[in-house]
């Protein structure tokens, strides 16, 4: 699992669907959820979870798209299998694995130090940790 820090900043809420809103370094961040812990309240800092395989890489992305979360990163380091490729992102100071097939990798011709958009759906973000500061 990739985890990034973030601070909880507004919560919308119908019946039990949540949209949570978080601040991970001045990027707005939205996870849905059907339940909420107790703890999970604005303010609060939490650990926030994704899987590798949930993280999408996107170059040259223009138009719009559904997905709520897209932020720019770093590629630091890429490692091919044979199915497989494991992409380490870099965003300020937070590392992010995704797991993409080798073919998209080639087919994209991604390199290490090239700037991307990683793409993560709002339903693939959850809260690993509340973290008491």
């Amino acid at each position: 699992m990739s985890q990034l820090v973030a601070t909880i900043k507004k919560i919308n809420s119908v019946d039990n669907l949540n949209i949570v809103e978080f601040d991970f370094n001045g990027l707005t961040l939205k996870m849905m959820s059907l339940d909420l812990n107790d703890d999970v309240k604005i303010g609060k800092k939490v650990e926030l979870s994704v899987k590798p395989s949930n993280i999408s890489i996107a170059k040259n992305l223009i138009g719009e798209i559904s997905l709520s979360n897209q932020i720019v990163a770093t590629i630091q380091s890429l490692e091919n299998g044979q199915l497989l490729t494991s992409v380490i992102l870099k965003i300020n100071d937070t590392l992010l694995e995704s797991i993409i097939t080798v073919d998209s990798s080639k087919r994209m011709n991604l390199q290490i130090g090239e700037v991307v958009t990683i793409l993560i759906k709002a339903s693939n973000l959850s809260i690993g940790e509340v973290l008491n500061d």
